[in-house]
């Protein structure tokens, strides 16, 4: 693992875009924890100072109600963000459940739990989404428990492929001959060595969370006023995109650097972990 690990640090420092996507998210995910410490309500409402373009006291401009938008964008980032983290952790447990258990134990077992995640996966995620959330009260943790019940069917067959070659190895070969509990093995045996995988995959899992997550709040599905999310904010600069540009610009911008980051970050990860893709390097 520490060989993996210094493979990544190498590739970090061999890649410049990845570099960028790194300091990306580290300055996005601070300015987020201190938003608290920016000069305006997020929620303070001027009439009179609406619709100001960016300068050097507003330096996103205000939105139709007056609101510092760099404020707004901030606390809209801890409400993407954290959407996105939680929504991967719930998803890998899942998925890490479902892929290690079918994958370990196999015969009927494997067949039930991959035939119901085949059932899940042919089901429109999108469609499913716009359903779900129409019949739940809209809300933060709503959103997360959406999100990871339709992302975590990925992450169990990525999770049950590994499993089904890991489980073969002589140490889990000999954990079973002597005896040991199939979920101590699973635990203590498996997961480890697939972690590196399952690593790369929620890495990515993050990047599509957030992406579903503005994509409700845009379509108004999810977080509602006077909270923001990034796709909130997109969503209420529809109707000013020819005067004020700058609403739209702004969470777009955030959403696409964030998304990308996460993406390029994956990309170093599965290079240094995936056996064979960095071989022709």
């Amino acid at each position: 693992m520490s060989r993996r690990w210094q493979q990544v640090k190498h590739g970090l420092k061999r890649n410049r875009p990845a570099q960028f996507s790194l300091l990306v998210l580290i300055v996005f995910s601070i300015a987020a924890l201190l938003a608290a410490l920016s000069p305006f309500d997020p929620n303070q409402m001027s009439l009179t100072a609406r619709l100001l373009a960016p300068d050097a006291t507003h330096w996103f401009g205000t939105d139709d109600y007056g609101r510092d938008y760099f404020t707004r964008a901030l606390y809209g980032g801890q409400i993407s963000l954290m959407v996105g983290f939680l929504s991967m952790v719930f998803s890998t447990l899942i998925g890490t459940l479902v892929g290690t258990v079918s994958g370990y134990f196999g015969g009927r077992i494997d067949n039930i739990m991959m035939r119901v995640v085949d059932v899940l996966m042919s089901i429109p995620a999108f469609f499913l989404l716009l359903v779900l959330n129409a019949y739940l009260k809209p809300g933060i943790a709503n959103i997360i428990m959406i999100i990871s019940a339709l992302t975590w069917m990925s992450m169990s067959r990525l999770v049950r492929a590994e499993t089904l070659s890991v489980k073969e190895r002589e140490y889990v070969v000999y954990a079973r001959a002597c005896g040991e509990h199939p979920l101590i093995i699973i635990a203590r045996h498996v997961i480890p060595n697939i972690l590196p995988t399952i690593m790369v995959a929620a890495t990515l899992n993050i990047a599509s969370a957030i992406l579903m997550e503005s994509t409700l709040s845009f379509l108004g599905l999810g977080v509602q006023q006077p909270n923001a999310s990034w796709g909130s904010m997109l969503n209420n600069a529809q109707s000013f995109i020819g005067e004020a540009t700058w609403l739209a610009m702004f969470p777009g911008v955030l959403i696409l650097l964030t998304v990308l980051s996460f993406n390029v970050l994956g990309d170093v990860l599965r290079t240094a972990f995936e056996p064979g893709a960095n071989r022709d390097e």
